[in-house]
């Protein structure tokens, strides 16, 4: 299913569809047999009616994959901003060929940095040790600045916004990521961390842990396309969550299952940084000499 099923709505007029479109009409007012099916010569007037013209012209979308990326990072944000029509949607890679998620799913790229340079939607994903690799990739990051310089959104989901902010791109920007180290990591690359799910500021829109990538990529949607469109997508996804518990933040979690998490993380990213920050100083003070 997809946002076309929308498409069987119909009215007889455009006086009828925006009535409907404006709630202006309760529902037990709307007539089933006043809506007829869709044709090709009421199509483009049913969708301007209900749906109006984007506010961007969103023509292609790029999604970031790497090894050790999250795959719901990848595939939130994938479902929802492919319900875009009028966008291309592809996964690149920095090489060809296919990437393994921390969860072990294969994703095979469409194709790669070095082959694209224009889009109008770039994301970011986050995940565990791959992206930490990814913030010391000087060329990943060159290509991340070509791209945003014509770009309508730059964005980011979880920790990928640190691979962004080592771009420099979100200096005196404000941003989220994910909860672990987000202050830290943030102001490191002179953002201002704001806890929030997602966070838009310009151009850049940066979210919170893995499912967050969701809301921002909705959000997205509903900035291009308005409240009717977003309302369409959210229903073909069923998208009303309600988890079994709450939780799901650091402040909805208790003080030992937070623990237990940061230690976890902490034993597989600081080891890595820590080589990699001492990798970048030799290689600094070999420029130096």
């Amino acid at each position: 299913m997809g946002i076309l099923l929308i498409t069987v709505f119909s009215c007889n007029t455009k006086q009828d569809l925006t009535s409907i479109s404006n709630k202006i009409q309760t529902e037990s007012d709307i007539k089933t047999e006043n809506i007829p099916k869709i044709t090709e010569e009421n199509h483009d007037v049913l969708m301007n009616t209900l749906f109006g013209k984007p506010k961007y012209s969103i023509k292609n979308i790029g999604i970031l994959v790497y090894d050790d990326t999250n795959s719901l990072d990848v595939m939130g944000p994938r479902h929802i901003l492919g319900q875009i029509l009028s966008a291309k949607t592809r996964f690149i890679g920095m090489k060809p060929g296919t990437f393994i998620t921390t969860d072990g799913v294969e994703i095979a790229v469409d194709t790669v940095i070095d082959s694209i340079n224009q889009l109008d939607i770039l994301i970011i994903p986050g995940g565990f040790q791959g992206t930490i690799k990814n913030v010391y990739d000087k060329k990943l990051h060159e290509w991340i600045k070509k791209i945003d310089k014509n770009s309508v959104y730059t964005a980011s989901v979880c920790t990928g916004a640190w691979v962004l902010g080592a771009t420099g791109l979100l200096k005196n920007k404000k941003a989220t990521t994910h909860w672990y180290k987000a202050e830290e990591m943030l102001e490191k690359y002179g953002a201002k961390y704001i806890n929030k799910r997602y966070v838009r500021d310009g151009k850049y829109w940066t979210s919170a842990g893995v499912t967050a990538g969701m809301d921002m990529s909705l959000a997205m949607v509903y900035e291009i396309l308005g409240k009717n469109y977003t309302e369409g997508v959210m229903l073909d996804m069923e998208y009303d969550p309600h988890p079994p518990i709450e939780g799901g933040s650091p402040e909805k979690t208790g003080y030992v299952m937070k623990y237990m998490m940061e230690a976890m993380y902490d034993a597989g990213v600081e080891p890595l940084i820590d080589s990699l920050e001492q990798v970048k100083k030799a290689s600094e003070d070999i420029i130096i000499l």
